[in-house]
């Protein structure tokens, strides 16, 4: 299907990502896979190539661009050519902004520069063992001590997390009210911060997914990220690009899985022909390019959206939770139609199974966007049992 929100600037840029991706970080994916991290140097070759925080000012090194197209097609270009589990993404839209948006100038002055060459890798830090997507679970302490702030507390399943050099950390700051959260910038040489380690996972092998431990770490006035009490709705702001971001990354995994069973069932044969001869595997394949192309549409038109700012938090969360739905659904069938071969690790299907089934838990699970729709048409829970 022809897209048609991408111009010749978009398409340049495209092709210079894919000859990247194929030279730099294709060749190292089995490696990363089997290591259970990537290397933090492909992050200072990807900031090398400005596709680092492309959105950041140039006064930073930046390239000033916030047209969220050039980031859609870094996405699709690492899906395609690099691996789910390089999350450059997660660095450069998903942390970067909370630093470029709310960050204090020195702080901004002296680590977006890192960030944006690759020096520094970026995380979030909001999950805690007792606490995933209800962020007013969180029991991680921030207690002001002069123009400092003292952490202690735990988070869990951190993406980025052994590689990171610095974590905007969820915190409790206002002890005695659900959303009296504050933001810190946590950087890897502070006293007190550790981390545990490097996560088994179903998927995503190549991801660096760790827990992290704050001991009496000492955050500066300077590393606190707008107002300490209010980082609940800090949060809130940035959530619907990070759901917009998974739906791009699921739509473009889903869409790699169709091309490469497309490639299988033309060559593998049964029965004397090609299995893509037969009815059953015409209309599997009929089914997921429709469920495809409409998925991609509604998700161009949201980063249309995004652009001008329109984007929703109730659009983001429709997009969140059918892209990963239909995502699931596509690798699933994929699977099925390679056979035997789907189940076995040389096949690239079986490793995008499974990397593919957290993708209806993070950013927000299914089960929550359907709740955040729900509300939206004014099927309100909490309204319509009141009284």
């Amino acid at each position: 299907m022809k897209r048609l929100i991408f111009d010749e600037d978009h398409e340049m840029f495209r092709d210079s990502v894919r000859r990247f991706m194929q030279a730099e970080i294709g060749p190292q994916v089995e490696r990363w896979r089997e290591a259970g991290i990537c290397d933090k140097d492909a992050f200072r070759k990807a900031g090398e190539q400005g596709l680092l925080c492309m959105w950041a000012d140039e006064k930073y090194g930046g390239l000033g661009i916030e047209d969220f197209r050039f980031e859609q097609i870094v996405i699709e270009e690492t899906m395609r050519h690099g691996d789910l589990g390089f999350f450059i993404t997660l660095h450069s839209r998903l942390v970067g902004p909370y630093i470029g948006h709310l960050a204090s100038e020195p702080l901004k002055g002296r680590l977006l520069p890192k960030c944006i060459s690759g020096e520094t890798i970026l995380g979030i830090a909001m999950t805690e063992p007792g606490a995933g997507s209800d962020l007013a679970g969180i029991k991680s302490r921030a207690v002001r001590d002069g123009d400092d702030w003292i952490i202690n507390g735990s988070k869990t399943y951190i993406s980025n997390g052994i590689n990171g050099g610095a974590f905007v950390v969820a915190a409790r700051s206002v002890p005695d009210k659900p959303h009296g959260i504050g933001l810190f910038v946590v950087e890897e040489d502070m006293e007190g911060f550790s981390r545990g380690r490097n996560l088994a996972k179903m998927g995503l092998k190549s991801q660096d997914t760790a827990e992290l431990f704050f001991e009496n770490v000492r955050v500066p006035a300077e590393n606190v990220l707008g107002d300490p009490q209010r980082g609940f709705y800090s949060l809130m702001r940035f959530l619907a690009e990070e759901r917009l971001i998974s739906a791009c990354q699921a739509v473009a995994h889903g869409q790699i899985a169709f091309d490469l069973t497309m490639d299988y069932i033309l060559e593998r044969k049964a029965f004397g022909r090609p299995i893509g001869a037969f009815q059953n595997s015409r209309f599997k394949m009929a089914e997921m390019r429709t469920a495809l192309d409409v998925t991609q549409t509604f998700i161009d038109q949201l980063v249309m959206l995004h652009n001008a700012g329109e984007l929703s938090a109730d659009l983001a969360a429709e997009a969140k939770y059918y892209a990963t739905e239909v995502e699931a659904r596509v690798m699933d069938e994929c699977v099925q139609l390679h056979g035997g071969a789907g189940y076995m690790s040389e096949y690239r299907i079986s490793h995008m199974f499974t990397d593919a089934r957290v993708s209806r838990i993070y950013a927000g699970s299914t089960e929550i966007m359907k709740e955040i729709i729900a509300r939206s048409i004014g099927l309100d829970e909490r309204k319509l049992t009141k009284g």
